[in-house]
This record gives C-alpha cells, sequence and structure tokens, in this order.
C-alpha cells in the first residue's frame, strides 16, 4: 500500500509560492497571447457588418424583384381570365343569338345564361304594348257604343264631342 500512496504524491506539483511581479507576468504573457489571437477582431467586425449591410440590401432588393414579379404575374393571370371571360361571351352569344353586353354582365355560368336569355327574349312579344293616349290614333268611337255608356253626363259629354257620328 505505500507503493499507491507514493505514486499519488509524485506527480502531484510541489506547492510553490509566487510573488505578484511573477503573478502578473504569468498573466500578462497569457493575457498576450490571447489577445494576439483576436487581434484582427475588431477589423474582423467590420468586415463581417459590411458583409451583413451588402447581404441586406440585395436580400431588400431580391424581395422587391420577387414581390414586383408576383404582382405582375397576378395581372397577367386576371388578364388571361378576362379574355377567357370574353371569348366565352362572345362565342356564346353568337351561338344563341342574345346580346354579347347583357350577356357580359351576368353572373354565373355564360352558356347557361346565354340559354336563360334566350328563352327570355323569346318570351317577350316582338313589339312592346304601347299605351294610347288617344294622341296618335284615337280609339275608334260609334254612334253605338256612345249610346251604350249607362251614364247619361257621360253619354251626353261624347255625344257633344262626336257630333259628326249624328248628322
Amino acid at each position: 500500500m505505500p507503493e499507491a500512496h507514493e505514486t499519488q504524491t509524485q506527480g502531484a506539483p510541489a506547492d510553490k509560492t509566487f510573488t505578484q511581479a511573477e503573478m502578473d507576468a504569468i498573466i500578462g504573457d497569457r493575457l498576450k497571447r490571447e489577445r494576439q489571437k483576436y487581434a484582427d477582431y475588431d477589423e474582423l467586425k467590420t468586415k463581417a457588418a459590411a458583409y451583413d449591410e451588402a447581404e441586406e440590401a440585395s436580400k431588400s432588393e431580391l424581395q422587391k424583384a420577387v414581390e414586383e414579379r408576383d404582382a405582375l404575374k397576378a395581372r397577367v393571370d386576371e388578364l388571361e381570365a378576362d379574355k377567357a371571360h370574353a371569348d366565352a361571351v362572345a362565342k356564346a352569344a353568337s351561338t344563341h343569338g342574345v346580346d354579347a353586353e347583357l350577356l357580359a354582365r351576368m353572373t354565373g355560368d355564360v352558356e347557361e345564361n346565354a340559354v336563360f336569355l334566350k328563352a327570355q327574349m323569346a318570351a317577350q312579344p316582338k313589339y312592346g304594348q304601347v299605351p294610347d293616349f288617344g294622341e296618335v290614333n284615337p280609339p275608334t268611337i260609334t254612334r253605338e257604343s256612345i249610346e251604350a255608356v249607362k251614364d247619361p253626363v257621360e253619354r251626353v259629354r261624347l255625344r257633344a264631342q262626336h257630333q259628326d257620328l249624328y248628322k
């Protein structure tokens, strides 16, 4: 057992005391070596900051270009959709014989709207009913129609108005 005890103490450094000047020299030497390792730290820090700025500027320009490209692509897609809709409206209008402008204003399926519009137009009379207010062609009044009026005052008024029927 004494051998093990000797082995443990053999590698142990001897207790040595240092003066303040020696400690300052040792620490100063070690600090000098560490400072030499990082001597170009300020230069590298400046370069890294410049690199970060350049990278940020290029990202900013790239981001702007990407956003502009996306906006232009969206506009192209919108114009293509509008053109496709206009083509579909023109085709359906000519196929079904309906007004293209009216058909374009309708929402939903263009073909179904064209069929609906054609059916609605077919249901309308060719010439609309125009009320006759006696200005152009007054209704035909005969002596018999005047005599058939039940109200005596109205009948007298009509006789006075149409005296030519009683000659």
